[in-house]
């Protein structure tokens, strides 16, 4: 699929053994990738129906080189695409044709491990699972864990502000981030934050955290590690009916039960996570219910008895309560294996990924059924239902003429449906290009120009990631600080779309 972006500088292109050269003086060894065969790994990321191979792509394993190549291309008007493991969904990391790909995959080292004061510092190529691999061994683990924390950087979970299964009670990843290092685009190398939670000034990391490598390239994070709760157990509930379970939801939040985590599944999703997993879900139900209680055991055993009473009264026809670590966690294979799962029931899927009012869920459900039949194309729902975050996943077939645009239409139409039900776009997936054109249906233009003038704080060129969140391309200039005689703007040549 082609996709608007930023137009081709020719006169870099024309550049480009010089280009080459003068990165690899910089990252000498095997820091420089130029072949097109080689660079095919790097034309897309999880979000694989837009590729485009990049210009070159560097891969550094220092600050000092990120830095070096930050400025050279700044001084040269390259453009730079940050890019960590390649798992976004949202095309965050989609190359440019005329853009040097900034791969962050060689900083794969944890720095330090600070039980004391409870957290760790590491680099941002080193996966989510690994942080709490590296601190199981004390009792301790990191909270944020997306479906794909096997292979997710850390430093990508800070860029889209990823959450997971157990956001709901221990919060996304700007509540478990407290400092980074971060190169600007100008090669300036910042430190924010640290490992104390207060900080004095602006909340800078805030402003960090979910920026989508738009501001600056992080090449160290610190990150709170918490104790593992003393119990762990999880409820796998079935209802007949799915507003049953939004209904269910609802409830348990309401009567103050702040689950560990609180996940859905439709019943597409369900007969295809157990048949890739068999984790012994209920096949005849409409809707599963997932839902983790921690904390102390006396505790968690009266919030147990609680749920099952809510359960109940909302209609639930089976429930299951895990009774040892093994089971819980194969209640969880089936969800944490769910994408993949639909992956083998549809050649291809888009993943959504929108949030609402948890109160909207049945009135979204049913939206999202109606355009289903509208669109013809099927349609799987795996969501996190605590805080109301969909991933409804769009099933498709590439090889078919018009189905790709029939998804993305679908797509498209359920995230205005987030935003009319009172929710937002995204809820961890990022803006990236898929929800960049959208952008309009939640912010007005005064919004949309107050975020970019962010933007220009920390990249007046506009070279670091260009072509992503902001559905019109803007030079700094333009906001509010430039000329418009007898109705013509100046710099006509820039590339709008």
């Amino acid at each position: 699929m082609a996709i608007m972006m930023p137009a081709s500088d020719q006169t870099v292109l024309a550049r480009r053994a010089e280009i080459v050269a003068a990165l690899r003086a910089i990252v000498p060894g095997e820091g420089v990738i130029d072949s097109a065969s080689e660079m095919r790994a790097y034309e897309s990321d999880g979000l694989t129906a837009y590729r485009q191979p990049p210009m070159v792509v560097v891969l550094p394993d220092t600050t000092e080189q990120v830095s070096l190549v930050l400025k050279y291309c700044a001084g040269q008007g390259i453009k730079v695409v940050p890019r960590g493991s390649g798992t976004s969904l949202s095309g965050g990391a989609l190359p440019l044709e005329d853009g040097v790909l900034l791969g962050l995959g060689k900083f794969k080292r944890i720095r330090e491990i600070d039980f004391d004061n409870r957290v760790v510092v590491t680099e941002p190529g080193v996966t989510n699972l690994a942080i709490s691999q590296a601190v199981a061994h004390a009792g301790f683990y990191y909270a944020p864990d997306p479906s794909s924390q096997i292979a997710c950087s850390i430093g990508g979970n800070v860029a889209e502000n990823s959450g997971g299964v157990h956001c709901l009670k221990y919060g996304m990843t700007t509540n478990n981030v407290l400092g980074c290092e971060i190169v600007l685009m100008s090669g300036e190398i910042l430190r924010i934050g640290g490992k104390s939670a207060e900080n004095t000034g602006y909340d800078l990391m805030g402003v960090i955290t979910g920026s989508e490598g738009l501001l600056g390239v992080i090449t160290e994070i610190t990150v709170r590690i918490l104790q593992k709760p003393e119990t762990a157990r999880a409820l796998m509930v079935g209802f007949a009916q799915v507003e049953a379970a939004g209904e269910c939801v609802a409830r348990i939040i309401g009567a103050g039960i702040i689950p560990g985590g609180m996940e859905m599944m439709d019943k597409p999703a369900i007969h295809a996570a157990e048949a890739f997993v068999h984790a012994g879900y209920p096949l005849d139900v409409e809707a599963l219910l997932i839902i983790e209680l921690d904390g102390p055991k006396i505790e968690v055993d009266e919030l147990i008895t609680r749920v099952e009473t809510i359960a109940n009264a909302c209609g639930s026809t089976t429930c299951q309560i895990s009774t040892s670590e093994a089971e819980r966690n194969l209640f969880w294979a089936g969800r944490k294996a769910a994408f993949p799962a639909v992956g083998r029931i549809s050649p291809d899927y888009l993943c959504m990924d929108g949030t609402i009012p948890r109160g909207a869920l049945p009135k979204a459900l049913a939206r999202i059924r109606e355009l289903s039949e509208k669109y013809q194309l099927g349609c799987a729902n795996v969501f996190h239902a605590g805080d109301g975050n969909l991933h409804p996943l769009i099933l498709y077939d590439a090889n078919k003429p018009g189905e790709i645009e029939r998804a993305e239409a679908f797509g498209a139409d359920i995230l205005r449906a987030c935003v009319e039900f009172g929710g937002v776009l995204t809820g961890e997936h990022g803006v990236g290009i898929e929800k960049r054109d959208l952008m309009p249906e939640m912010f007005t233009e005064i919004d949309l120009n107050q975020q970019q003038r962010l933007k220009c704080a920390f990249d007046a060129q506009g070279l670091l990631n260009p072509g992503k969140v902001f559905p019109t391309l803007h030079r700094c200039a333009e906001l509010g600080r430039m000329h418009v005689h007898a109705g013509k703007v100046a710099f006509p040549d820039i590339p709008r779309f």
